[in-house]
């Protein structure tokens, strides 16, 4: 059914434009006093490659657009998709909206958030009124881009990024390359290293749609049954550079997902929570590939890999 411009219900108008999945943003700005704001807003866009522009819109009657029209500059934060309580908090109305939140500032003092999936600090270009909102048009002057998956929004709810089933599947039946003949066939290593792409090539981006990182993940599912792991614990289970593990075990401590013990990390409740969901995706993973195998096969695929690592 269509409803004409005549009839317009303001609510099925934000019902429709609600099927439209758009990413979530927290825009800042700061005035030369210092004084801050964010909002949690979805309306962000690109406009222009050359020059770099962006825009995004603000409703007329917020009490932060004093500040963004008074600030010469403005930040666009990209939430990664384990980011919702902060979406939240931007999103409320709060005497101290920064309170608690770790950030730094930018171009003009904007508020940058870390663990974003990127950031882009903008010099106000134009402004352009829209109606019951102002549209506020910026330069890029700087950005960062931390390749972590999107928070997005979609029909009043929040989302995430997932591989569609058409392009997985048509990935999956891709038949084997010309180079997949004669002694490649034969060989060990090759095959393995061709099984790990294969099952990565759907699992890894199911993995990252929790707004993860793979070495964050990874520490959380090695902590997930201990007490606690020191850092060399950490180092012999999660196979990564001291120095990436200390960058992760950083990263989920902000988070709220682990805590220290001493000497060791462990994860917090928030962080078994979390856990628990990685190990859900890691198992519906394993079930769709291994599915076909009865269990004597598993159980002698499992001690054949076991053996090849301990020879490692």
């Amino acid at each position: 059914m269509t409803s004409t411009t005549a009839a317009l219900d303001p609510r099925a108008f934000r019902r429709a434009l609600g099927n439209f999945a758009t990413g979530v943003t927290i825009v800042t700005a700061a005035t030369a006093d210092g004084q801050k704001v964010g909002v949690t807003a979805n309306s962000f866009n690109s406009v222009s490659l050359d020059p770099p522009l962006v825009l995004w819109s603000i409703d007329k009657r917020s009490g932060s657009y004093e500040v963004f029209e008074r600030a010469e500059h403005f930040a666009v934060n990209i939430l990664s998709a384990d980011q919702i309580d902060l979406s939240n908090q931007f999103a409320r109305p709060s005497d101290d909206k920064f309170a608690g939140v770790t950030h730094e500032l930018g171009e003009g003092g904007s508020p940058l958030f870390p663990d974003c999936a990127a950031r882009f600090q903008c010099e106000k270009h134009q402004q352009i009124d829209g109606g019951d909102h102002w549209i506020l048009v910026g330069k890029v002057l700087a950005f960062d881009d931390f390749g972590r998956s999107p928070l997005l929004y979609h029909q009043g709810a929040y989302s995430m990024v997932l591989p569609h089933t058409r392009m997985t599947e048509k990935a999956e039946g891709q038949p084997a390359s010309s180079a997949f003949q004669g002694r490649l066939s034969h060989n060990l290593y090759y095959l393995m290293t061709q099984a790990v792409r294969s099952y990565q090539s759907n699992y890894q981006p199911r993995q990252l749609s929790t707004g993860l990182r793979t070495s964050e993940a990874r520490m959380l599912m090695v902590l997930e049954n201990d007490a606690g792991l020191s850092l060399c614990d950490l180092l012999r289970e999660v196979a990564m550079p001291a120095r990436e593990i200390e960058q992760a075990v950083d990263i989920l401590k902000r988070k709220g997902l682990v805590a220290d013990a001493g000497d060791r990390y462990m994860l917090t409740p928030a962080g078994v929570d979390q856990a628990e969901a990685l190990w859900r995706i890691a198992g519906e993973q394993q079930d769709k590939v291994f599915g076909a195998f009865s269990e004597e096969q598993i159980d002698t695929f499992k001690a054949m890999l076991k053996a090849v690592i301990a020879i490692g």
